[in-house]
């Protein structure tokens, strides 16, 4: 994929749908284009967060590990960005991501996705309604394992 096909897709995907062709230009530019296999590992839980994964073609594997051995994983397409809540808190990665079949991903820096969303309100909002979505997508998630977890112990 050339620069330009870079800032059509781009363009494309929601979050960055009102952005500059000329803005779009430059986050392709500073931003790396990268495939993954099969079962490949972005990242693992508790590394530093240097960037930030938009997924282009494919799918990833979010892999949580709990504090009593069980794990659980969430399944993110196209269009999804991966990484975003570690890169914003400064803190090293909640959770391991891996591809789901074969997979590209734009990577973007953190201090390039930081300048991002300090310069374009219209981005920065979107990310934070998808964090606000994923917030309230864990919390489902939470009450419905602690209703499962209050009837076992009925039983």
């Amino acid at each position: 994929m050339d620069i330009n096909q870079e800032v059509d897709r781009l363009s494309q995907i929601p979050m960055f749908s009102k952005m500059e062709a000329s803005k779009l230009k430059l986050l392709a530019f500073t931003s790396k284009l990268v495939e993954y296999d099969d079962g490949d590992i972005l990242f693992h839980a508790d590394d530093p967060a240097d960037s930030v994964y938009l997924v282009m073609e494919g799918q990833v594997e979010i892999l949580v590990d709990s504090d009593n051995g069980s794990s659980s994983s969430i399944v993110r397409g196209e269009d999804s960005l991966i990484g975003e809540m570690a890169v914003i808190s400064s803190q090293g990665r909640s959770a391991s991501v891996r591809a789901k079949g074969p997979l590209t991903v734009l990577r973007i820096e953190d201090d390039v996705f930081l300048q991002l969303l300090t310069g374009n309100p219209e981005v920065a909002l979107d990310v934070m309604r998808q964090l606000s979505d994923k917030l309230t997508e864990a919390h489902h998630a939470n009450e419905c394992l602690q209703h499962r977890l209050n009837a076992l112990a009925k039983h």
